[in-house]
């Protein structure tokens, strides 16, 4: 029953609000950590789920450079921060920009 509640609660959609005070938790200092997550809410807004909040949430914590390392691939999650959701959200981030056809 509680594993039940657990998925049905990580598969939860962010309300409105809830999407705004995220979207507003992210504002980073650096341009290059904005653009990665411009990006991700971009793609994703409309189905961002709490799982991915708490994963988006735990990244946001972390100093701009140390973000960016992860972001770039330079570092992995280590510690606390190496959680499913956390490297679920950073493999989302992480995608390539879309290049133009030369």
């Amino acid at each position: 029953m509680m594993e039940a509640l657990r998925a049905d609660a990580e598969l939860t959609r962010l309300g409105e609000r809830e999407l705004s005070k995220l979207r507003w938790r992210c504002r980073r200092g650096l341009l290059e950590n904005d653009l990665f997550i411009q990006r991700f809410f971009q793609q994703h807004e409309e189905t961002i789920t709490t799982r991915q909040a708490a994963g988006i949430t735990t990244l946001m914590d972390l100093a701009d450079n140390d973000l960016l390392d992860l972001l770039l691939r330079r570092k992995e999650p280590q510690g606390e921060v190496n959680t499913a959701e956390v490297r679920d959200v950073l493999a989302q981030m992480r995608r390539p920009f879309l290049t133009l056809p030369n």
